[in-house]
This record gives C-alpha cells, sequence and structure tokens, in this order.
C-alpha cells in the first residue's frame, strides 16, 4: 500500500506540474463551481489554477503535503477570480488541506479574492464549515469583520444561509452588534435571519441585550411584519411573546402584520395575530383595504373564512377604488371566496377600479 500511494503522488506530482492547462482541471470546475461563475479565459484555460489550488480544492491532503515538500508552488499563488489555495479549501469545508496550509508562514489566510472581495473566513462562513471557521477565528491574522464587495461580513452571510453553529461561533468574539445594518435595504442581521426563516438563529440574538426587535428597515418593514409576510409562523409565536414588539405597526404602505399574513395565506399566523387584542382587524392601508380585501383580492378562502367569522371585519367596507372584497374577488377570478361572498346578505358588490400595486 506505501509503494502504491507513492506512485500515485508520483503521477500526481506529474500531472499537477502544469494543472491549469490540463483537461482535467476543466471538468473539475465545471463540476464545482456555482452556476453563472466562468473559471476561464478566451482560450479556454482556468488560468492561474496550479496544481495547488487542485489539491485543496478536491480536498486532497497527502497531496497538499507533497506538493508543499517540493517547494514548486507560490502559496500566495491566486487563480482566475483571485482564490488561493486556502481560500479554496475554506471555501469547500477541507478542513485537513486548510490545516496544512495554515502551518506555512507564507500563506495569508485572509486575502480575499478578486471577484467577491470574500476572504477564507467569509467562504467557509457563508458554507457552513464549522471547523474551518474554528481555525481560522484562532488566528490573529484574521478579521471576522472584514467584508466583500457587498459590505457582507461573515456573519451576516452565516446569517442569511442559516448556519447556527458558525453565527454561535462568530458572536462569541463579541464584535458584532445586531442592529447594524446592510448597505442595501437597511437591514439588520436580526430582520435577515427573520426573512430567511431561520428560527435557530432567531432565538440566539433573543438571549443576548441590546437588541431592538421592532427595527425596520427602509421600507418601514419590522422583524415581525417580515415573518408574518413570509409565513414563519414560529418566530411569529417568539416576537408575540415580547413586550418591546408592536404586533399592529404598519410599513410605509400602511400595511400591517395582519394584512401581510392575510394577504399570503398565512391562516395559522392570522389567527395568531387575531388572538391579541392590539390587532385591529379592519385596519386600513395608505390605498383603503383592510385584511379582508387583501385575503380577497389574492384567493385565500381560508384566511377569508376566518374573517368574516368576527364581527369586525367588515365585508362591504370599500377601498379608496370603489371596491369591495366581493369586486376584487371577480376581478381577479377567485371563484371560492366569491361563492362565499354572494352568500352573504352583507357583502356589498361594490364595483370594478384600478389595479393596486402592492408590495
Amino acid at each position: 500500500m506505501q509503494e502504491t500511494t507513492k506512485y500515485v503522488k508520483t503521477l500526481a506530482l506529474k500531472l499537477l506540474h502544469r494543472y491549469d492547462s490540463h483537461i482535467s482541471s476543466k471538468v473539475v470546475l465545471l463540476r464545482g463551481l456555482r452556476a453563472g461563475e466562468q473559471p476561464f479565459d478566451r482560450g479556454g484555460t482556468p488560468k492561474g489554477f496550479t496544481g495547488l489550488h487542485g489539491a485543496a480544492f478536491l480536498g486532497c491532503v497527502g497531496i497538499t503535503v507533497a506538493l508543499l515538500g517540493e517547494n514548486i508552488r507560490d502559496m500566495r499563488a491566486t487563480d482566475f477570480h483571485g482564490h488561493t489555495a486556502v481560500a479554496w479549501a475554506a471555501r469547500r469545508g477541507h478542513e485537513g488541506v486548510v490545516r496544512v496550509l495554515l502551518e506555512r508562514s507564507e500563506v495569508s489566510p485572509d486575502t480575499p479574492d478578486t471577484k467577491y472581495g470574500r476572504t477564507p473566513l467569509l467562504w467557509a462562513a457563508q458554507n457552513g464549515h464549522e471547523g474551518v471557521v474554528r481555525m481560522l477565528l484562532e488566528r490573529n491574522d484574521v478579521n471576522p469583520e472584514k467584508t466583500d464587495k457587498w459590505s457582507i461580513t461573515p456573519l451576516y452571510g452565516a446569517v442569511v444561509y442559516g448556519h447556527e453553529g458558525v453565527v454561535r461561533m462568530l458572536l462569541e468574539r463579541g464584535s458584532a452588534n445586531h442592529n447594524t445594518t446592510d448597505t442595501g435595504l437597511g437591514q439588520t442581521l436580526f430582520l435577515r435571519a427573520i426573512q430567511s426563516g431561520h428560527e435557530g438563529i432567531v432565538r440566539i440574538p433573543l438571549q443576548r441585550n441590546h437588541i431592538n426587535l421592532d427595527q425596520a428597515d427602509e421600507w418601514g418593514q419590522t422583524p415581525l411584519m417580515c415573518a408574518s409576510k413570509g409565513g414563519h409562523e414560529g418566530i411569529v409565536r417568539i416576537l408575540l411573546e415580547r413586550n418591546d414588539v408592536d404586533p399592529d405597526e404598519a410599513n410605509k404602505w400602511g400595511r400591517t402584520p395582519l394584512l401581510q399574513a392575510a394577504a399570503n395565506g398565512h391562516k395559522g399566523i392570522t389567527r395568531v395575530l387575531l388572538e391579541g387584542n392590539d390587532v385591529r382587524p379592519d385596519g386600513a392601508d395608505n390605498w383603503g383595504q383592510t385584511s379582508v380585501p387583501q385575503a380577497a383580492s389574492n384567493g385565500r378562502v381560508g384566511v377569508v373564512r376566518m374573517l368574516l367569522e368576527r364581527n369586525d371585519a367588515y365585508p362591504r367596507k370599500m377601498d379608496k377604488c370603489g371596491r369591495t372584497p366581493r369586486s376584487l374577488a371577480a376581478q381577479n377570478g377567485h371563484q371560492g371566496v366569491l361563492g362565499m361572498m354572494l352568500k352573504r346578505k352583507d357583502a356589498n358588490p361594490g364595483q370594478p377600479g384600478k389595479r393596486i400595486r402592492r408590495n
């Protein structure tokens, strides 16, 4: 077995000597990159993708050690997207290769690539590679707050993709501010976790102090509103247990969590919100639509039925365009809702009007 291993290494080293021009490197990259990533130059060559890159990409610890032993590879060399070998190993979660490379003083573990501006730590965090993240965080020459070209930090990437273990590790550093917003829509880490429906991650900052649970983004969307819109009932229940969350707060279009839940047909969330005394079923948005027309306009039969069982839903009420729930259901072809409305004596037929653009 030892002779076979040496023989295989000899063949591998011979192949990897000019790996950037070999067909096998092209095959590896085409099968391993994300959709839309273009690894080749105009000549069809993965420029700069060395044998060390290939070994790191595939997670071949023995070959990596052999290449480093020959000392014929620059460990800071970058490929077509500016990835170093340690960046590839971190991105793909190959802990053994990362460990071997980090033992070399020539390796720079905090170098961002040129395409995305992402460091090895950010790649590992975004992809949920806890072992690699732990190794990188133990080093003094790795900045856990370094951002990519879109101002995304390792913590932010881990939150968005739902990697709870990585999030906990990064938060233990104590340098992250939960209320810090991104540079796009002004959304906090907490709000992004809610949008993605990561209930486990949502619970983490709730165990800590100094987090604003009602902090809205640039559109006025609060965490509760986003959870209601996305259908994340478990998160809605968590937030409603707090005294510092306003369950009836509206965004810039006047839409409350109840209107979001009703419009999107989330029966469970609609029911939970209506159980509170501080939620108005007849509260209207900027176009004069309450929860009933919101649900009727989108054909949400179950939610409409639930609302009509109440005495405070008012199915005759017109919006600012003169439309009622009944006319909205008819206009949009929702026969189930229309059938319910036709059976009610208090369902005003209303009139057709302009379509309302919702957000």
